[in-house]
């Protein structure tokens, strides 16, 4: 067996679970009992949940409601959950666009919302008045319903109540400024102007006291710097403070303490894996407080600072801890289901927690923490009441040898009818990205492909995050080349398992793996016998050719992906647009027409030319719809669409 590259960099690094050869094979025991069949909408008839902003108050000033988004309705709006019952009240009632919970007012009842016009990502911020009025923060003029060029996003409470911070993008679309608003009156002032170096709109991190501004500047992927402005300062200068002089590191602003003196930062810097680290913002000095085997993505507190979060991703599953600051002990809690905590909120008291509990066959449902006992209850039900969750199917994390050597893992989702006396096709699902992963999680595209007989491998190919900084930069300048090898190889390892049909093994993946999926059926032709692209790039010279492509990240994008000019050569090598001929197997295109991130343009191109080619290829656009479908019925129509075609050009 090839080595796991993360215990491999020059010397070797301890890292847990480094001595576990990689699983060849899956060892889920095949149904001996027939799985009934449940139809996409069954699957989408779920309901999702999310919890307000993790800088904002989930809990009413009173304590008795919580504030959540779910998309019940179809559409995603904010609703006010009963602590005591679970009996909810809508606070907007969006048809068309999604519309998210920010955080309560921390002495009322009015609260924050937030939302974009059908999914052009261009958000505004929202005032719903304690009788219902909605009040738009976005000025006057500037936010636009039908394509608006900027927008607002909530930031975090001063620790008194009395403002609010935001960010807005309106005087520059690119980068964002940041201002504080009046919690009474709703008047605002600007704070910091960003300027130089111009930084990502969503790298913004603030101390509770309103004092310090972190910021995060991204030279390429693997080098991040951070700047820390003095907002009580007359400059407002941004001070470089965290940064490294001759080799790559990763320093991205986490938070701050709840006493406002410590910037909480993430860093590669000690080895493979994020670490979680001190800047005292008095003395500049520098300590761990958290290292972990795998990265530490995030650290938080609850508001009296009793209770430390810390959230680790270990081997594709979200693992939160919670631990008494006062005792240094690890606290456990009962009456929780099976799965993952993917977020905490805590009341004001710190004596009531809301979390998210979350697994491969269930949907996150909301769960309310008597912190004191321990002991957790259920305030929701999110699984569509329908279904049999014994009917569904758990994923296995699985690695397999690539074609180099390399071990690459991926989730394993095997149909429970599976069996070496019956083997079913199989479909290798790709992330987005580049540099994503993909995380266990209820997954109802996964699971209604699944239930249907379809086996399907969400491969983290070189280049994914969180499998150490190594293996995240083995694609660096190699994209559509050295990832792509990977999901070549993987068809090889399917092939080999005897419970899957191996004359039936397609691609299919959204965004970036909507690329490497175009990029397979156009480079690899008689590898995969289907393939679908859901809003994939496909032409990286159109693409890295904008001008305000990702700005202020252009340069790290050019450095990860490729320049446009400098590297136009190799670009147009790995850009399926501009070898659509190669193409010989089925392939369905799916798109939105509001996409901010690949345009619907370019892939209008690519079909126009696939189908001048001879190609058989389908193709779906949804109105309204931007990177990623809101609406629950675009949800299932897409879901339906996919199967469709697997059923016309895979089983067959």
């Amino acid at each position: 067996m090839g080595k796991r590259i993360a215990c491999i960099v020059g010397i070797f690094i301890a890292v847990t679970g480094c001595g576990r050869e990689p699983s060849g094979s899956v060892t889920v025991e095949a149904a001996s009992e027939e799985t009934p069949r449940y139809s996409a909408e069954s699957f989408f008839d779920t309901v999702s949940y999310r919890l307000a902003d993790s800088n904002g108050h989930a809990f009413s000033a009173d304590g008795s409601r919580l504030l959540v988004s779910s998309d019940e309705s179809g559409v995603f709006n904010a609703y006010s959950i009963s602590v005591t019952d679970g009996s909810r009240e809508p606070l907007s009632s969006s048809r068309d666009n999604a519309i998210f919970a920010v955080s309560w007012f921390p002495e009322d009842g009015r609260a924050l919302l937030t939302g974009d016009a059908g999914g052009n990502e261009q958000n505004s911020v929202f005032v719903r008045e304690e009788d219902g009025r909605v009040i738009d923060l976005t000025p006057a003029g500037e936010y636009d319903i039908a394509g608006a060029e900027s927008g607002l996003r909530f930031l975090s409470w001063r620790d008194d109540g009395e403002a609010f911070f935001l960010t807005s993008t309106e005087r520059d679309p690119e980068v964002a400024d940041l201002y504080r608003y009046d919690a009474s009156t709703y008047e605002r002032d600007m704070l910091f102007e960003n300027s130089g170096p111009p930084f990502p709109t969503r790298g913004f991190r603030i101390s509770a006291d309103g004092r310090w501004l972190a910021l995060d500047f991204h030279h390429t992927r693997y080098d991040f710097d951070i700047y820390l402005v003095d907002l009580e300062s007359e400059q407002r200068q941004a001070e470089q403070i965290l940064t490294s002089a001759d080799v790559e590191i990763v320093h991205t602003a986490i938070g701050f303490s709840p006493d406002s003196r410590y910037l909480v930062y993430g860093t590669d810097e000690y080895g493979e894996f994020l670490q979680a680290w001190t800047y005292d913002t008095q003395s500049g000095s520098r300590a761990p407080l958290v290292q972990a085997d795998w990265d530490v993505n995030d650290v938080g507190w609850s508001p009296d600072g009793r209770y430390r979060v810390v959230e680790t991703n270990a081997d594709s599953r979200t693992e939160l801890t919670v631990t008494d600051t006062g005792t240094d002990q690890k606290e456990t809690f009962s009456g929780l289901s099976d799965g993952q905590m993917d977020e905490i909120r805590f009341d004001a008291a710190a004596e009531t927690a809301a979390v998210l509990m979350e697994s491969d066959t269930s949907p996150a449902d909301v769960y309310l923490i008597d912190l004191p006992d321990g002991e957790a209850r259920r305030l929701t039900q999110a699984l569509n009441p329908a279904i049999d969750e014994d009917h569904l199917v758990a994923s296995e994390v699985v690695w397999f040898e690539s074609h180099d050597g390399l071990d690459v893992p991926g989730l394993m989702y095997r149909p429970r009818e599976a069996s070496a006396g019956n083997p079913v096709p199989a479909m290798v699902w790709i992330h987005g990205g580049p540099g994503a992963q993909s995380r266990q999680g209820f997954r109802p595209v996964i699971q209604h492909l699944v239930n249907n007989g379809y086996a399907v491998y969400a491969i983290n190919n070189r280049g994914s995050d969180g499998y150490g900084k190594t293996f995240r930069s083995l694609d660096r300048r190699r994209h559509g080349e050295a990832d792509l090898a990977d999901v070549v190889a993987s068809r090889k390892f399917l092939a080999f398992q005897d419970w899957i049909d191996a004359e039936r093994i397609g691609v299919m993946g959204g965004s970036y793996g909507g690329f490497l999926t175009a990029a397979a059926l156009t480079f690899t032709p008689e590898v995969f016998d289907v393939g679908i692209n859901i809003f994939g790039v496909t032409n990286w010279i159109h693409m890295l050719g904008e001008p305000n492509w990702r700005l202020p990240r252009q340069a790290a994008a050019f450095d990860e992906i490729g320049h446009p000019d400098e590297d136009a050569e190799r670009l147009r090598r790995i850009s399926p647009y501009f070898h659509v001929g190669n193409i010989k197997r089925p392939m369905l295109v799916v798109q939105g027409v509001n996409d901010a991130r690949v345009p619907k343009v370019q892939t209008d191109e690519f079909v126009a030319a696939a189908k001048a080619q001879g190609v058989q290829v389908e193709y779906i656009v949804f109105a309204g719809e931007g990177h990623g479908f809101r609406k629950r019925e675009n949800r299932v129509t897409a879901s339906e669409a996919y199967l469709g075609f697997l059923e016309r050009y895979l089983r067959r």
